[in-house]
């Protein structure tokens, strides 16, 4: 086994250590290469290319979360040379020519799907193109690379703030209020870090003061990201067209499960024509429920959502999501998610001391009968100029010898500032990305580092973390964490039972919401950029799936980072949704923390990373092929 403190330690390291490290393993990656041109050993291609996306990863790792600025910098411009060494790997002829030579008839499944897959997707990248192609196409991916890191750092640099009077946090729990005490003005300062913004957005009486951070929040990225947006769909465009495809979001699904644009098209208008009714039910309700205090209102504005939605489950359904705070307090929440996922699988995880690139972040061992399956490492709280979302990094993909590791990337409330309490939805978000670290650990005991962890087509890498949201749901895995932080009061039944009532409400808005965003992120992609208006696509698409009307100066676009990451393909998080839903009924919805299930899960499914397709993978859990009924079921429940 390697030494598993040398990646984070990278991370942690200055920018010489970044660049030794780039420099060092671009040269043994070649020499990694020449040997594998020479001899046709699998074992060297396979160790060229996982030996640069460990650094890649690495380097992409501290450019979202190291603190320095010089080190984000440094890592940025190693991402980019990196990536320009695996685009002149994919397009390379004579790489390409010895993988299809190779006599693979005595080779198991695994290492037939991937070298199959390996193939197809060199055939993507251009590889039997012609040299001025390939030029132009190398030329495209650099420079992608580059707008793409610029569009994500505008948004990971942009918190904004709100000066709202202290009558503004009205309706805020106690320790939200005692957080943020006024200025010398006399202002309190909100910002748009998910740790303000989400409960302020959910509980502040003041609907000015809503409308204020809301319009903040959806200005940021602007303008820079402007010109970075319109280059992303500038070069995909053209890219796209050089390998022979009408459009970006036709050719970015090639190699996915949903295999077209237009199925992506078919789909979103599926899933929001199949939520319309139920949509327009939760519209009324809020609507009605905004009269209660504003008898003239004769619409609902996009910052009212979470605060109307909130207040009736609070009045309609008996559920006050305040009040379910003090029982998820940060530590007790993370202590008890891994509780039960060492349970489930069989596993402990072990704190481990050892350098890392932030003081708050933590590193555990994952650990089955003595033997270290992989290392995890949680920076699960918001700081200046840290990536502002919540999602895993890989940094290492692991194989027989080599163990894994990942991180988690979240914007938590921080417990170093005081006691600090979850929402049901921060507790969501939590077991989700967690979904994802487990894939990554288990999915790394096979033979290649080209089908470990979450190297599944990307339409399905959201299902295991979609599925693992249903432990939340769940009073049985609850009651194990869940405590009052005052009197040690399990989290009772009824009130649980009260929150699952009270999440349907509000479910057609939240489905047709997502929509919204997965019609953005096609639509971008399938029209001609030359012409592209993006503030009217997106007044467009936010009115024909959602019940909101646009408002004015809105530029959501601009700080909506799965346009780089995810491209055309933010479809992807109903997609597997949708399978999610599916895999949840092989589970005993009485005991989800049995064994039985869940092992049979981790073997056929994500214990096998991309070795097979999804779609294989499934149906062997399933024993049949997956279908849309349970998701169905779940949104006409």
């Amino acid at each position: 086994m390697q030494d598993t403190s040398s990646a984070a330690a990278l991370v942690a390291g200055g920018s010489d250590a970044l660049t030794t490290a780039a420099d060092e393993t671009v040269a043994t990656a070649a020499d990694h290469l020449d040997e594998f041109l020479a001899t046709g050993t699998l074992t060297a291609y396979d160790e060229a290319v996982s030996s640069l996306s460990r650094v890649r990863n690495l380097a992409k790792l501290a450019q979202m979360a190291h603190p320095d600025a010089d080190v984000r910098a440094t890592a940025a411009t190693v991402q980019q040379d990196i990536d320009k060494r695996l685009t002149e790997i994919s397009l390379d002829p004579a790489v390409y020519q010895t993988l299809a030579g190779l006599d693979l008839t005595a080779e198991d499944a695994a290492t037939r799907h991937w070298v199959g897959r390996v193939l197809r997707d060199m055939r993507l990248a251009g590889v039997d193109r012609d040299d001025e192609t390939r030029a132009r196409v190398r030329a495209l991916q650099d420079e992608l690379t580059a707008t793409g890191q610029a569009f994500e750092r505008t948004i990971a640099s942009d918190t904004r703030t709100a000066e709202v009077p202290p009558s503004a946090l009205a309706g805020l729990p106690d320790d939200y209020v005692a957080a943020h005490q006024a200025g010398d003005d006399g202002l309190v300062r909100i910002t748009t870090d998910y740790p303000d913004y989400i409960p302020f957005m959910t509980y502040s009486r003041d609907a000015a003061a809503r409308e204020q951070l809301w319009r903040l929040n959806t200005m940021r990225g602007f303008p820079d990201n402007e010109a970075n947006l319109r280059r992303l769909l500038e070069l995909r465009r053209e890219l796209a067209g050089l390998l022979g495809f009408a459009t970006w979001a036709d050719f970015v699904t090639a190699n996915k499960m949903i295999g077209s644009e237009q199925a992506i098209a078919d789909f979103v208008a599926r899933i929001s024509d199949a939520a319309r009714d139920r949509s327009g039910r939760d519209y009324a309700v809020l609507l009605e429920r905004k009269r209660a205090d504003d008898p003239t209102a004769d619409t609902v504005e996009p910052w009212d959502n979470n605060y109307l939605t909130d207040r009736v489950r609070a009045e309609q359904f008996a559920f006050d999501s305040q009040t379910v705070r003090p029982y998820l307090e940060y530590n007790a929440v993370k202590d008890g998610l891994m509780a039960v996922a060492a349970q489930m699988f069989g596993v402990e995880f072990r704190p481990v001391e050892q350098p890392v690139w932030h003081p708050e972040v933590e590193a555990y061992d994952v650990v089955e009968n003595g033997t270290v399956l992989g290392r995890i490492y949680l920076d699960m709280h918001p700081r200046a100029d840290k990536f502002s979302h919540a999602a895993m990094f890989t940094m290492v993909v692991g194989k027989q010898g080599r163990t894994p590791e990942c991180t988690l990337l979240c914007n938590l409330p921080n417990p170093a500032n005081g006691r600090a309490l979850l929402q049901p939805t921060d507790v969501r978000t939590f077991f989700h990305e967690f979904g994802h670290l487990l894939h990554q650990i288990f999915a790394s005991a096979g033979r290649w580092s080209g089908v470990g962890g979450v190297s599944v087509e990307w339409d399905f890498v959201e299902a295991p973390s979609q599925l693992l949201e249903e432990w939340v749901r769940d009073h049985g895995v609850l009651a194990r964490f869940a405590r009052h932080a005052d009197t040690g009061e399990i989290l009772p039944a009824e009130t649980v039972a009260a929150m699952r009532a009270a999440e349907e409400f509000g479910k057609g808005m939240s489905v047709r919401q997502q929509m919204f965003y997965a019609a953005l992120s096609l639509e971008l992609h399938r029209r001609d950029p030359s012409t592209l208006d993006i503030p009217a696509v997106e007044k467009e698409l936010m009115e024909l799936h959602t019940p909101f009307r646009h408002p004015a100066g809105s530029k959501f676009h601009l700080s909506f980072g799965h346009l780089n990451s995810y491209s055309a393909m933010y479809y992807t998080y109903m997609w597997s949704l949708v399978i999610a839903k599916d895999l949840f009924t092989a589970f005993d919805p009485d005991d989800l923390l049995a064994t039985g299930p869940a092992g049979r899960y981790r073997q056929t499914v994500i214990g096998r990373g991309g070795s097979a397709p999804a779609a294989e993978l499934i149906r062997d859990f399933l024993g049949r092929d997956y279908r849309f009924d349970a998701f169905q079921a779940w949104l006409d429940a």
